[in-house]
């Protein structure tokens, strides 16, 4: 009979041996591990330590928020005034430009040796335009690329208005052939770009502006938060213990709250401030530098009218356009004070009495005269003057008005920006030192 001869034993190998009593070992370390861990959140104690970390990083969480909050409001604030400042220089540029390009027209009127103040207003008015690009692209690094584009369209103009000069000194009609092209630079190659460049500001400005109310949202949500945290640990430890107080976490709990008060009504303080501003004097601003711009604009078609002679109704309709903006921006300066506005309606009454001579009377000679200051008794020139002077004088009151408010509401913050990190360390300590009484009459 045949026996049937069994399988020998399976071998290990050492190293086989070796690892499998390293993994046995390896998961019984992380066995015990886990079971530590696990001992350390159990039972009461353990809820403890778990409230101690959850409530102890809520306080840093909080601060760090506040901080942010902070830093967030003081920071739009910063940047609103430099917006509004770079707002405000994108506009006196333009207001510069078409003020001289007035000048010009004005005084291609007047025929051989323009006046001597008025073609002095015309080379400051271009000197200071320069200026402010210059100003303008140190200020913001975002609008340097227009500006410099800006300023070659400049180098153009500029040059058409001198031959447009020196041939209207010898009395050549292509001088105003010279002169419209020289407007047209202006109106269809400089003026785009100023434009453009004060929508990007206005869009930043109001960027700013609406980025200040953040702040009060960090401070007040992490404030919330941190405070239900504390109140949820209050509420259990007095009902575990039968203690109804835990003076270092209802103090911790309290340095929050104040915190959260303090700072939310400083930056709801600093946000309404700016919201004011925004609506009072920032408008004012932007009306007071919409009408000059208008205005100057106004003033160079009524000037380009004559010097077409009969052939100028387009340069008439662009005058009613512009002067109708005027009328729109002073509209927005309200009815408390109206010297501006008479003084414009005096301007366009004048206007009004050119058209008349030149178009309806065939005086040509008489509205010149009435246009450049020859008839002084009623004349375009005084009017203008004094709207320019009393709008500028305005205009300067109201643009530095925005930016002493600006900075008032931002002097005004309390120095929470760099104190938020402290105090959220400073709760979260209180929260530990509060816990570990209750920790030790378990040991």
């Amino acid at each position: 009979m045949t026996q049937t001869q069994s399988a020998p034993p399976a071998t290990w190998s050492p190293g086989a041996v070796q690892q499998a009593t390293a993994g046995q070992a390896q998961g019984g370390q992380v066995q015990g591990r886990r079971g530590a861990v696990a001992q350390w959140f159990a039972g009461t104690p353990g809820r403890m330590r778990a409230l101690l970390i959850i409530a102890a990083a809520m306080s840093v969480v909080f601060g760090l928020a506040a901080a942010q909050g902070f830093s967030q409001s003081d920071g739009a604030l910063d940047r609103a005034q430099a917006n509004a400042a770079q707002l405000v220089r994108i506009q006196a540029i333009h207001t510069n430009l078409v003020s001289a390009n007035a000048d010009a027209t004005n005084a291609f009127l007047v025929g051989g040796l323009e006046p001597p103040d008025q073609r002095q207003h015309y080379v400051d008015s271009m000197a200071a335009a320069a200026g402010l690009i210059s100003d303008a692209a140190s200020a913001q690094p975002a609008d340097r690329e227009a500006l410099g584009a800006l300023n070659k369209t400049l180098i153009t103009y500029e040059g058409l208005i001198e031959q447009a000069r020196a041939n209207n000194r010898q009395g050549l009609p292509i001088g105003s052939q010279y002169l419209k092209d020289a407007n047209s630079v202006l109106q269809e190659n400089s003026l785009p770009l100023v434009k453009a460049l004060v929508e990007a500001n206005e869009k930043r400005v109001d960027t700013e502006f609406d980025g200040i109310s953040y702040g009060t949202i960090w401070i007040v949500v992490g404030g919330v938060l941190a405070l239900v945290v504390f109140g949820i640990t209050l509420r259990w430890l007095a009902g575990r213990t039968h203690r109804y107080l835990n003076v270092p976490i209802a103090a911790g709990a309290l340095l929050v709250l104040l915190t959260t008060v303090i700072g939310g009504v400083a930056l709801a303080s600093a946000s309404g401030a700016a919201k004011d501003t925004r609506s009072t004097e920032y408008e004012r601003t932007l009306a007071l530098s919409r009408a000059r711009i208008a205005a100057y604009d106004a003033r160079s078609n009524e000037s380009l009218t004559l010097i077409a002679r009969g052939s100028g109704d387009n340069f008439d309709q662009a005058y009613n356009a512009a002067a109708g903006q005027v009328n729109e921006q002073l509209g927005k300066l309200g009815t408390t004070d109206m010297s501006l506005r008479n003084l414009w309606n005096e301007y366009s009454t004048v206007h009004a009495r050119i058209r008349q001579t030149d178009a309806k009377d065939g005086n040509w000679d008489g509205a010149v005269a009435m246009a450049v200051g020859g008839d002084k008794s009623f004349n375009s020139v005084d009017t203008f003057k004094a709207f320019d002077t009393a709008s500028n004088e305005q205009l300067n009151d109201t643009s530095t008005a925005v930016q002493s408010r600006l900075s008032d509401a931002r002097d005004g913050l309390p120095p929470i920006g760099w104190l938020g990190v402290p105090i959220g360390i400073v709760a979260a300590l209180l929260v530990a030192w509060g816990m570990s009484q209750r920790l030790e009459e378990y040991r």
